[in-house]
C-alpha cells in the first residue's frame, strides 16, 4: 500500500505530518508519542495495535 504525503506545519523535520493510505483513504498521523501516565490512563477501549501521538494546539 502507497503512503501520500498531505501536508505538515513541521519545521527541520519536527511533528506532526500527516499521510494517506491511498487504497483505502485512511489517514496516518507522525507525531510524538503520548507518555504522559495520567493522560494514559483517561484513554478507554485501547487495542494492544495502537498507539497515541500528540498534535501541538500551535501547529493546527
Amino acid at each position: 500500500m502507497a503512503l501520500r504525503f498531505l501536508g505538515t506545519t513541521s519545521e527541520h523535520g519536527n511533528c506532526p505530518t500527516l499521510y494517506e493510505i491511498e487504497e483505502t483513504g485512511d489517514l496516518v498521523v507522525q507525531g510524538d508519542l503520548l507518555t504522559d501516565p495520567k493522560h494514559l490512563a483517561q484513554l478507554r477501549d485501547i487495542k494492544e495495535s495502537e498507539a497515541f501521538v500528540v498534535v501541538p494546539a500551535s501547529r493546527i
